[in-house]
């Protein structure tokens, strides 16, 4: 039966208890123990019930519960202090308040990405995606960046993991009840849900918009399963990263464009906009028709407008990873936005393709991303090389090491992931700081000053509770499996609390290999059993549903954990999420991760557990390949890339078994006076005081602010000032150059210096160059020069700017410059022609550069 009406109902609290719904709706409350502590006292098994969901809560928990509580002069005081903390943290000055001059009224950064993990209770991410934007929305809170998120709210979500008596995962997909999560409709002037719509073939597609608030920032997402769209087009905010390409497609235009609409419906005109991945870069599309629509401008003056506000973060060191639409879809999709923009259908493919007039080529929203974004990067430094690598093709005739994709390393909230426990202690020994400036170096350094028997005793506790946690988790998959009760009674005392315990969990691809320790089980039976130096392994992990190898990854370890000789030290625990991290983060000693060199782009979890004390053991990937030094952890070879993947897994499993074997094991079990691993725990120490000021969100996001967003906002607000002149003018000089680049002409080069040089000599060169309509201003003539390598090729190059001497009667022009000679070897040089313009973002961006 239909209902002719709908209508929300909402908790009823006492007057006392007002504040409650204030902390509820934000999420603030995620990594404020205070605020977590005081929902809890009110009903711990509540608090669990609800998947630590305090709107759920408030709305199930018995009237005569919130009565006492009223009256509970304990409680009232516990939620004075949580109330008066949280209008401290939104009402006081902040690190951008202090430190970035903007005008303040034209300020608004949006960050888009398909996933947010914010809170378990809004489970509406998959993995490190997600986890890493909630954290980025959280450390923008903490600094006061005047940012919104944007995203998806997916009815679904991503899917509940159970497994087969077999040990095969299988998936459920339970309705998210968005009226007891927290979240608010956002309304507008008359009171009524905001609605935006977007064209679809044939149709508008429309989606009303929910708000979460994340400290100070307002997070904002789409939901299309509404009553005015059809059956089809309600389902296309169900599922997160379901369904097939065109599902996908239909995604990514209510993400890109429709979030871009969404926050013009609301008053707000982003500055800058951030593309977390490739997702939601149609975002670039319309906020051109944006810009074209409202200032008359061509769509080459619009791109400029637009592109100078775009930021993009590429998070995939394989083109596997990158949504690619064929050509049909994209007609289908965008053929009416030819028109819109003014240019031809083979303009607008080439917008997203290698090569322009491959007519077989996707439209790849990477390169969307990389062509309509004023700054791109990496999310680690060894995934910067690996991105320029992979998109060199883009830019013909730049050096790798030139190609403008940077890196800024991710990071993690730290007060998000630190156990209750170890954030007292860091209150006791580091002070407040290590909350409000964890990027600042000398606040880790008082790690050194907490006594050993204090960490020590703190971790052990969260190792404890780990165990008990997967005791309980164990005997509930068990018992939902229907296993014998034999092997249920079995489960209750697997693992020791005392014993060496390491963490594997993460998204179960191939590239991953999670089963890379169970290449010698013989080998591995014999460290995991020792009797005086036991070792435990536990696993989580979801595979794609449509992932069958990493299926097959988790069943071979459920298996694993069945052998006699495994059964008490191998657990693999079902349905991995946040709530499940924590208590894996907190209570390990030793967090593995063993990716297949170069594919992990950065990782994040390592981070999250060095937090929490435990200590790296990784193969040199991602964040761990800059972080690693001997003193904080163990690294698996020595970064070694192999072309045969069954050498490598040999090789590097015998790697893995001699870390555990010869370092590990015995260092863990190395137990002093009081019963204390001191080398053990001065590793903790080292770690904790290397990783967490340098590897957290604060850090990142102040990286972002000075290496990204500013520059674009003020490359904004240049080319929009005095009615977009700043753009028209930009767009009619790139097209002059392009009409007369290949006017260019390099007529000699001379240098007046021998051929052996000495360190400390200098190489003098001139070059005479004709520009032809070309003025020495719209150019930059450099030196590139470095050691030659075997090959006879420039290697690691530097560039030298040139100066202009004279203008030559033929109408040339005189170039000359220095190279010094710093270190001995075998050097040259070449001499090359690139673009120049203030309002350039990079000496790249053209695509035009003249060799010699």
């Amino acid at each position: 039966m239909r209902p002719i009406c709908t209508f929300t109902v909402v908790p009823s609290l006492p007057a006392e208890l007002g504040c409650l719904r204030e902390l509820a709706y934000n999420l603030r409350w995620s990594w404020d123990h205070e605020t977590i502590n005081l929902f809890r006292r009110l009903d711990r098994s509540l608090w669990e019930e609800s998947n630590h969901n305090p709107v759920l809560m408030l709305g199930t928990i018995r009237q005569s519960q919130l009565q006492a509580a009223a009256a509970d002069r304990g409680f009232l005081a516990h939620l004075e202090r949580a109330c008066e903390g949280h209008k401290r943290y939104l009402g006081q000055t902040t690190w951008y308040d202090r430190c970035v001059t903007e005008q303040p009224g034209r300020r608004c950064i949006a960050y888009f990405s398909a996933e947010f993990a914010i809170a378990e209770c809004i489970p509406v991410y998959s993995g490190g995606l997600g986890i890493l934007a909630g954290d980025h929305l959280k450390s923008a809170s903490d600094l006061g960046l005047p940012m919104v998120g944007v995203g998806l709210l997916y009815q679904e979500g991503y899917f509940k993991q159970y497994l087969s008596s077999d040990g095969w995962q299988q998936e459920s997909y339970p309705i998210n009840d968005l009226y007891n999560m927290p979240l608010q409709l956002r309304r507008d002037e008359d009171g009524h849900p905001l609605i935006i719509a977007v064209e679809f073939p044939g149709r508008q597609v429309k989606a009303q918009v929910w708000q979460a608030d994340v400290g100070r920032v307002p997070l904002f997402l789409l939901d299309t399963n509404i009553s005015e769209n059809s059956r089809e087009d309600q389902d296309i905010t169900d599922e997160l990263y379901g369904g097939d390409l065109e599902m996908r497609i239909k995604q990514e235009i209510i993400l890109g464009i429709g979030g871009i609409r969404m926050l013009e419906a609301i008053g707000l005109c982003p500055t800058v906009c951030h593309m977390n991945e490739g997702h939601s870069a149609f975002l670039a599309i319309e906020r051109i028709c944006m810009m074209m629509e409202k200032h008359g401008l061509t769509f080459a003056q619009a791109r400029e407008a637009a592109s100078a506000g775009n930021v993009f973060t590429t998070h995939t060191p394989v083109p596997a990873g990158i949504d690619i639409f064929a050509p049909h879809l994209i007609d289908r999709y965008f053929g009416h936005y030819y028109e819109r923009l003014g240019i031809s259908r083979q303009e607008f493919l080439a917008l997203g393709r290698h090569n322009p007039y491959d007519e077989g080529e996707g439209f790849n929203m990477a390169i969307l991303a990389l062509r309509l974004a004023n700054y791109a990067n990496g999310v680690s430094r060894l995934h910067g090389q690996v991105a320029r690598n992979m998109w060199q093709s883009l830019w013909p005739g730049v050096p790798e090491d030139e190609i403008p994709i940077d890196h800024i390393t991710n990071g993690v909230h730290v007060a998000s992931w630190v156990s209750r426990d170890l954030a007292e202690l860091y209150d006791r020994y580091l002070g407040p700081s290590w909350r409000d400036d964890p990027a600042d170096q000398t606040v880790w350094e008082g790690v050194k000053d907490i006594p050993d028997g204090e960490l020590w005793r703190t971790h052990e506790r969260r190792r404890e509770r780990l165990v008990a946690v997967a005791r309980r988790k164990l005997v509930k998959q068990l018992e939902h499996r229907g296993a014998p009760p034999t092997e249920i009674a079995q489960a209750i005392e697997v693992l020791d609390p005392k014993a060496l315990t390491i963490g594997f969990a993460r998204r179960f691809a191939s590239y991953k290999r999670a089963t890379l320790l169970f290449h010698d089980p013989n080998r591995l039976a014999k460290i995991v059993n020792n009797p005086e130096r036991p070792v435990q392994l536990l696993f989580a992990g979801k595979a794609h549903p449509r992932d069958a190898a990493g299926k097959e990854l988790i069943r071979q370890i459920v298996h694993m954990a069945r052998r006699e000789e495994f059964r008490q030290r191998i657990v693999f625990l079902e349905d991995y999420d946040m709530n499940l991290a924590r208590y894996l983060l907190q209570g390990v000693d030793v967090w593995l991760n063993n990716p297949r060199r170069p594919r992990e782009a950065s990782g994040t979890s390592g981070m999250k557990a060095t937090a929490n004390g435990a200590i790296n053991l990784s193969i040199l990937d991602g964040w761990w390949d800059e972080a690693y030094a001997p003193e904080i952890g163990w690294a698996i070879g020595r970064g070694e890339v192999y072309d045969d993947h069954g050498f490598q897994d040999a090789v590097e499993s015998r790697a893995l078994y001699d870390l555990l074997e010869k370092e590990a094991v015995p260092l863990f079990y190395d137990q002093g006076t009081g019963g204390l691993p001191r080398k053990w725990i001065a590793r903790m120490k080292a770690s904790m005081a290397a990783i967490c000021p340098n590897y957290n969100t604060n850090r990142m996001v102040q990286q972002y602010v000075e290496e990204a967003y500013s520059p674009a906002t003020e490359r904004t607000h240049r080319l929009a000032k005095d009615d977009m002149s700043g753009a028209k003018a930009l767009a009619a000089w790139k097209e002059h150059l392009r009409q007369h680049w290949c006017q260019i002409q390099v007529i000699r080069v001379e240098d007046s210096s021998p051929a052996e040089l000495k360190v400390g000599d200098s190489l003098r060169v001139q070059a005479e160059i004709a520009l032809g309509e070309l003025k020495p201003a719209d150019v930059r003539v450099e030196f590139y020069h470095g050691r030659i390598d075997r090959q006879g090729q420039i290697i690691h190059g530097r560039a030298i700017p040139m100066t202009q001497a004279e203008l030559n009667g033929n109408g040339s022009y005189t170039f000359s410059g220095i190279v010094p000679c710093e270190r001995s070897g075998q050097y040259g040089f070449a001499i090359r022609v690139l673009p120049r313009h203030p309002d350039l973002s990079n000496a790249f961006e053209m695509h035009l550069i003249h060799w010699v």
